[in-house]
């Protein structure tokens, strides 16, 4: 499995952002959901937008144990992979129409992950950020999707939470 595709992956289950308390859907406009698309190697087609619209979803829900793993078999109705050595090695070419290469890359790129790396595709540990990570890590405790921005967050406010009671409110130590 390519690093690209897991890539994609995480990409894809993060284009719903939220910042600042909203929602950002990077695949809710027409024309910014095509730039996405192309940017990745895709087609930008009405069609290919509308599966990779369902299969983010289908995606996030599997993620987060709500739905089972059959909700994103439609994503491969037609797909199959093709043998191709080489000096180089053997390596397998994926075979589908246009339209449906990228959701079907997504899907492969999900089930490796499910297998090689069980338990480390998860949601952002803050309960107000909708980004998933994937835990590369050798500890396997990675829980924040950017320790820059939620994890600093979330170590912030327990710090907060744990020195507020320490003093009345309004006072200073000093007066």
């Amino acid at each position: 499995m390519a690093d690209d595709d897991c890539e994609l992956l995480l990409a894809l289950l993060n284009t719903r952002p939220v910042k600042d308390g909203v929602e950002h859907d990077e695949l809710a406009d027409d024309r910014a959901a095509r730039r996405w698309s192309t940017a990745r190697g895709g087609t930008g087609t009405p069609h290919e937008l509308g599966l990779l619209r369902r299969l983010r979803e289908h995606v996030s829900q599997v993620v987060l144990g709500r739905a089972p793993a059959t909700v994103l078999a439609a994503a491969l109705d037609g797909v199959h992979q093709r043998p191709h050595l080489s000096d180089a090695g053997l390596r397998w070419e994926l075979v589908t129409e246009p339209d449906r290469r990228l959701a079907a890359r997504v899907v492969l790129a999900w089930a490796w992950v499910d297998e090689h790396l069980p338990g480390r595709l998860r949601p952002c540990g803050n309960d107000e950020c909708r980004l998933f990570l994937l835990d590369r890590s050798k500890a396997n405790r990675a829980r924040w999707c950017s320790m820059a921005t939620c994890g600093n967050r979330m170590k912030a406010r327990r710090h907060y939470e744990r020195t507020r009671g320490s003093a009345p409110p309004g006072r200073t130590s000093g007066q």
